[in-house]
């Protein structure tokens, strides 16, 4: 997934200290994607841009788009981070410069690792479903797996936690005793929470994690407070379990991992460590070097937009 803003301004990462329980209630601001999607941002948001090494995340849907082409997103880089593509309903063609031609389809995990440099393309099918509703996520790499080489996994079959009420399919990283078979660098986790109607129950956390919950259908209480589809509730560090009431059928994800100490630059499709960096990865996207090819999405690649005129700088979480 890209960031399509035309005029992105310098993102400052990571945030306060260490925070202990909270209830901050996120709303996202509308972009559009491509020329047919509009998306809900909730990260980076004002006052919150990371919640432990999840850096960006969309929310997009439920748009019917049978008479459209749907999720149109040009050839684009990436650099120093990876992409969670999550979908509830639709499909999306996934397309990159390793060559990597694999549709991606409900409940499925399709996890691009960037490392030093990769350009992908993602789209619906010609042929496509009625309805798109799904996530796109970005996962910030630390710096030493931050160079590593590029990979696209596709991972059909993930593993689900089930109690009375609870069907949880683990995205990412590790939520009780199951654990996905996605490649991760940091302490993580990303979970599809379905509950029934009626259902209440307490979920076990991670102390030491911060966490946040990003709400996809229905009405769910979340820690006492109403998340409605589309908004998030950060809920910081220091809990034990999570308390969660489900008023209909719905779904949330729950997003979480150890704080994020390092220092980075996010600009545009890119995370560094510096403000040269981040230039040297626009110049090389501009240019054709680095990044490669990505073949057989029918338009142009997505062109880098302009530099902001003040200075690039590394800023983050002090704990």
């Amino acid at each position: 997934m890209s960031n399509l803003d035309r005029k992105p301004a310098p993102t400052t990462c990571g945030g306060e200290a260490a925070t202990g329980p909270v209830r901050d209630l996120l709303t996202g601001r509308e972009v559009r994607l491509g020329e047919s999607t509009m998306v809900r941002r909730l990260l980076p948001n004002l006052g919150r841009r990371m919640v432990g090494a999840w850096c960006f995340v969309d929310h997009y849907g439920p748009d019917d788009i049978a008479d459209g082409p749907g999720m149109q997103v040009p050839p684009h880089p990436h650099m120093g981070l990876q992409t969670v593509s999550w979908l509830h309903q639709g499909e999306v063609l996934h397309r990159d410069s390793l060559g990597s031609l694999q549709t991606v389809r409900p409940y499925e995990l399709g996890l691009m690792t960037s490392g030093r440099a990769i350009a992908h393309s993602e789209e619906s099918p010609h042929s496509h479903a009625r309805y798109l509703h799904g996530a796109q996520l970005w996962v910030a790499l630390p710096d030493a797996d931050r160079h590593t080489g590029p990979m696209f996994e596709h991972h059909p079959d993930l593993p689900v936690l089930a109690a009375p009420g609870l069907r949880a399919t683990v995205i990412l990283g590790t939520l009780d005793d199951a654990t996905s078979p996605g490649t991760t660098h940091t302490p993580i986790v990303g979970a599809d929470l379905a509950l029934t109607e009626g259902t209440s129950l307490r979920l076990p956390l991670v102390r030491d994690f911060e966490y946040a919950v990003l709400a996809m259908t229905g009405r769910v209480d979340v820690d006492g407070v109403p998340v409605e589809p589309g908004s998030m509730l950060y809920l910081g560090c220091g809990r034990p379990d999570l308390p969660l009431r489900a008023h209909t059928d719905g779904s949330v994800l729950l997003l979480g991992g150890e704080p994020f100490e390092e220092r980075i630059v996010m600009w545009w499709n890119f995370i560094g460590r510096t403000g040269e960096e981040i230039h040297r990865a626009r110049e090389d996207w501009t240019t054709g070097t680095r990044f490669g090819d990505v073949h057989g999405y029918a338009g142009p690649r997505l062109p880098a937009p302009e530099l902001p005129a003040a200075p690039l700088k590394a800023r983050g979480r002090e704990r």
